[in-house]
């Protein structure tokens, strides 16, 4: 009979707690733990959208003037839920709320990290079964611990992450996040319910040949992009020409395709969202880690994304990620014909 071994996310998590001088406490390795609870917790709600009434509109906008879905709510509140009791976290930044969610309890103040996340990126897709996942990210607090957080603890640039991450809902729901030691996604199997490892340090190619863009915006786009995209379309055989393009229209779903297959996701400011629409601490600078540590690459078009310092929750910023000779193709063309559109 044929051995089969699974790694859980429980397990591998216990295994590289001592990689690294934070994580050694166990309480980062608790935290991750909540993390997958959480992602459990949502992956059922989702699964379940078409059956109870958690489909559509909640009638409410969030602080990007969107409007709410409801499962955007749910997905919300259980994150924070979880996040609060792993007791690790003393405060919470999410796309949801106008302002970041201090804990007020001593086991809170005490805490060492800061948590921000998009609870469900790709929300319009909700109702039409397409997929959509969550974005998440880790800081150390810069605060004295014993203390509330301040917005201080947030408004730090991307290179001081200590994790980022995304859940996948999709055919199937995948956890994927980095430490800073590579990237690693685990799949959930829902006969156990636990997450397993199946995707072990994950490389991009350096080279892909799938471009994700609105492209429904061209017009708007500026003219370094709009060159680039003729470039993409041109035949050519030696550069595999013309690529395949490809959007979901849910950043999860986009970049774990090119992250997988190489490609470049392509989000530039235009003449509607003239600092970009991507939020730098809830999408960016997470996705832009998690890029990174795969071998990819992740800028603004002139700056890389994690060095960037935010000056604002809700900062906005364009956004191109992905295979690293792609996304240097789009800058050269970017520094070439400009960002007038």
């Amino acid at each position: 009979m044929t051995k089969f071994e699974v790694t859980t996310l429980n397990e591998f998590i216990l295994k590289s707690q001592m990689e690294l001088d934070y994580k050694a406490d166990g309480g980062f390795s608790h935290m991750l733990h909540h993390i997958g609870t959480a992602a459990r917790i949502v992956n059922r709600e989702v699964n379940k959208a078409g059956l109870v009434d958690v489909l559509g509109e909640a009638g409410n906008t969030n602080v990007q003037g969107e409007d709410q879905k409801k499962l955007d709510i749910i997905a919300n509140e259980y994150f924070i839920d979880a996040m609060h009791s792993c007791g690790e976290i003393c405060a919470i930044a999410s796309e949801e709320n106008e302002s970041f969610i201090f804990f007020d309890d001593e086991i809170a103040k005490n805490a060492k990290y800061v948590f921000m996340m998009d609870p469900l990126d790709g929300s319009s897709n909700i109702d039409v079964n397409v997929s959509i996942g969550t974005i998440f990210s880790i800081y150390k607090r810069v605060t004295p611990e014993g203390t509330q957080a301040t917005m201080e603890d947030f408004l730090q640039k991307g290179t001081e992450q200590v994790a980022s991450g995304y859940i996948l809902y999709g055919s199937s729901t995948m956890l994927v996040y980095t430490t800073g030691e590579g990237v690693n996604g685990f799949t959930l199997d829902p006969s156990i319910g636990e997450f397993c490892l199946s995707h072990q340090m994950i490389k991009t190619p350096e080279d892909g040949t799938i471009y994700s863009v609105n492209e429904g915006n061209y017009k708007k786009f500026p003219k370094g992009v709009k060159k680039y995209i003729k470039y993409c379309q041109e035949r050519d055989s030696k550069t595999s020409r013309p690529y395949s393009s490809r959007y979901i229209g849910s950043l999860v779903s986009d970049f774990h395709r090119n992250l997988l297959k190489g490609g470049v996701f392509i989000y530039p400011e235009f003449e509607n969202a003239p600092t970009g629409k991507l939020r730098l601490l809830y999408e960016c600078n997470p996705i832009a880690y998690l890029a990174e540590q795969a071998g990819g690459k992740a800028t603004n078009g002139e700056q890389r994304i994690m060095e960037l310092k935010p000056t604002s929750l809700h900062q906005r910023t364009p956004f191109y990620t992905g295979s690293k000779n792609m996304v240097e193709k789009v800058e050269a063309y970017l520094k070439k014909h400009g960002k007038d559109s």
